[in-house]
């Protein structure tokens, strides 16, 4: 279900953004505005973007093979970290650029009436596409603070989404403000300063974006919840004396291998010791459908610390 929300998020966000992207250039075209040209470049990157995370998505859903023992699910990790560059570099970048232009090289707005008009469609849109990706986020994000569920988060895709959307909801809001300020004072270069601002608010999602696929792509733990789980189920079956350590790596949001180092009674012989482990990864892969791999090592127990002598007198 989380999946499926947050492909619905994504292909939302695409169809939006498209729709917008155009009306956008076409705006920016007849007006001359530099906030809106940078709002137009945004769009065409998220655009792009949202092809990137459909992709990802399907990539990590192909099965394992040969090649690749584990499977592709850290793909969805990789395209998400390309995604956050793209907006740093690609997004963040023109738009600075576009806005320093503009400052250097002043040009008065032509057509304001056309900008206004995008703005107001652009907004509806954007609040549509965030209205789904708000939908998709608040089913991972149980009751926790926006950026806690961000980072306890294994599906980028969720907040990606809505990050984006909400940075072209901003940037749309000082798109138009800069466009008043420009007309109402007679000032060109607030258009440009604009363009600026709009440029950090998308570098600063794009830092926020990156750190967070970075952490997923080399490597993240599960959940914790996931880990204390596996624990007590495993110390609940007989012939277990205790759970050393249990190991989790995230491969994709809906994939997790697991490890764990048991304890078990020294009176098991092999065949039983054998079958006990058989019974164990079954019934850890039966209550958590999410575990693509688990694997219990036998370890030893620590032997008792030896009773400290007598201090002689």
């Amino acid at each position: 279900m989380a999946e499926h929300s947050s492909r619905t998020a994504v292909i939302a966000a695409l169809i939006g953004n498209v729709l917008i992207a155009v009306t956008k250039g076409v705006a920016a075209a007849v007006s001359g505005s530099s906030a809106m040209l940078s709002e137009a470049v945004h769009s065409m990157v998220d655009s792009g973007n949202e092809v990137l995370l459909l992709y990802g998505q399907h990539r990590a859903g192909k099965p394992p093979d040969r090649k690749h023992p584990l499977g592709y699910g850290r793909e969805i990790y990789f395209w998400s970290f390309v995604v956050a560059l793209l907006i740093f570099a690609l997004g963040a970048g023109v738009s600075i650029y576009e806005g320093i232009t503009h400052l250097q090289h002043p040009v008065p707005i032509s057509d304001p009436l056309i900008n206004f008009v995008v703005y107001g469609f652009a907004a509806v849109f954007e609040g549509i596409s965030w209205w789904f990706g708000w939908s998709a986020f608040q089913r991972i994000r149980r009751g926790k603070g926006i950026m806690d569920a961000v980072h306890a988060s294994k599906d980028p895709t969720t907040f990606m989404v809505l990050f984006e959307d909400s940075a072209a909801l901003v940037g749309i809001a000082i798109a138009a403000s800069a466009t008043a300020l420009s007309l109402h004072f007679s000032a060109p270069w607030i258009d440009g300063t604009g363009s600026i601002l709009i440029g950090l608010v998308l570098a600063a999602v794009a830092v926020i974006l990156a750190r967070e696929s970075k952490a997923l792509l080399i490597g993240e733990r599960a959940t914790d919840e996931l880990t204390e789980s596996l624990r007590a189920a495993t110390l609940r079956q007989p012939g277990v004396n205790g759970v050393e350590d249990v190991l989790t790596t995230q491969l994709s949001p809906d994939q997790v291998i697991a490890t764990l180092s048991v304890h078990f009674k020294d009176s098991l012989d092999v065949p039983q010791l054998e079958k006990l482990i058989g019974r164990i990864e079954s019934e850890l892969r039966s209550d958590h459908p999410e575990l693509f791999k688990v694997f219990v090592r036998p370890t030893p127990s620590r032997p008792q610390e030896a009773p400290r002598a007598a201090a002689s007198a």
